[in-house]
């Protein structure tokens, strides 16, 4: 069932995360993402809404979709989980494979601004 859901993301630069607020309501956010061995990894800022509203709760719903958040495809329900040091590394460079030299941009632009980032990754039941 999971490469069912993940084959959708095959070939694909953003997807929709959708975390929930206290209030059940969804916030969705389009983050860049890389998949390895069914999971996907995605990173954002340490001190992000979503990371909030995930550390309360780990249900997400994703979706592939445009880098302005219009879905191209099904929404699936899934569990994200902020990773530790290891699953960090593991995600930065998954990402720094896939998005090159736009990642190494991003990236400078965090260290100038000295903001620190956690990666995420999603898991499909």
């Amino acid at each position: 069932m999971n490469s069912d859901k993940l084959a959708q993301f095959a070939d694909q630069n953003y997807l929709n995360l959708e975390t929930y607020r206290k209030n059940g309501q969804g916030v969705q956010t389009p983050i860049w993402f890389a998949e390895d061995s069914g999971v996907l990894y995605a990173y954002t800022l340490a001190n992000s809404g979503k990371v909030k509203r995930l550390r309360r709760n780990p249900r997400v719903r994703v979706v592939p979709c445009s880098a302005r958040g219009k879905p191209k495809g099904v929404w699936v329900e899934a569990t994200a989980r902020i990773e530790d040091a290891a699953g960090t590394e593991r995600g930065q460079r998954l990402l720094a494979q896939k998005y090159g030299w736009q990642k190494k941009i991003a990236d400078l632009g965090s260290r100038l601004q000295k903001s620190s980032h956690v990666v995420i990754t999603i898991h499909f039941d």
